[in-house]
């Protein structure tokens, strides 16, 4: 059994994207992150970086006691590992997968996180910080688009990279991005949308979070805990 830590962000819907697809058993455990959850020491000892997902494999692959693991794309990594499944045993094919995987980590989530707070949740709204996040966002959507050219999914078959990218272009309209620009794109997103698994994952969001779907920041007190973080929320 796995526990998952998880909340309805596009970085928790990676991982149940992946639990759906193999059909490994996991728990679900909340994580609200608007009321401030994430701070918890019981999530903290799982997660030091106080953000979701995170998960505790209670029957590691060769392990003797549960491991734990925090930060999506790692997570990712080693549920393929543990299963064999979506992330190839080829040299070339492998690192392709992974190379992409990590392009979304260190790319696409990031800007596109900064394009949704710029755009959509930020008090002030900052022209120059505005254009800046949504041009990286429109740039990479230009990458992805040109590498889906010639080929189904983004190292050929389907993988993590394809799980680890779907749900940061999910949000595109937030992100100030017209898909009829990306033809390559949308069709990936819509074919992946349509997956059982997808279907199932983005479901079981909106069992765990009533509001998933509506605007993540309601209160003022929600802002301070999401956007107010410093050192001392980890001592």
């Amino acid at each position: 059994m796995i526990d998952l830590h998880y909340w309805t962000t596009p970085n928790g819907h990676k991982i149940t994207m992946f639990l759906e697809e193999t059909g490994l058993k996991y728990k679900i455990i909340p994580v609200n992150i608007g009321k401030g959850e994430q701070f918890k020491p019981e999530f903290l000892a799982v997660a030091p970086n106080n953000r979701i997902p995170a998960i505790v494999d209670h029957a590691p692959k060769g392990g003797t006691k549960p491991l734990s693991i925090f930060e999506s794309g790692a997570i990712l990594l080693y549920l393929a590992e543990k299963t064999g499944k979506f992330l190839p045993t080829d040299i070339y094919a492998r690192y392709d997968v992974i190379q992409w995987t990590f392009w979304q980590m260190g790319g696409l989530g990031p800007m596109a996180g900064q394009n949704h707070h710029f755009r959509n949740y930020a008090q002030d709204k900052i022209p120059y910080a505005i254009d800046r996040y949504v041009n990286e966002t429109n740039r990479l959507y230009g990458v992805l688009n040109k590498r889906l050219a010639d080929r189904e999914f983004v190292a050929g078959d389907y993988s993590i990279a394809d799980m680890a990218s779907y749900p940061w272009v999910v949000g595109y309209q937030n992100q100030g991005q017209n898909l009829d620009d990306f033809p390559h794109l949308k069709r990936w997103l819509e074919t992946i949308r349509a997956r059982p698994a997808t279907e199932r994952a983005y479901a079981l969001a909106k069992d765990v979070n009533p509001n998933f779907g509506k605007p993540a920041i309601r209160t003022e007190e929600e802002r301070k805990i999401l956007f107010g973080q410093t050192a001392s929320v980890v001592r």
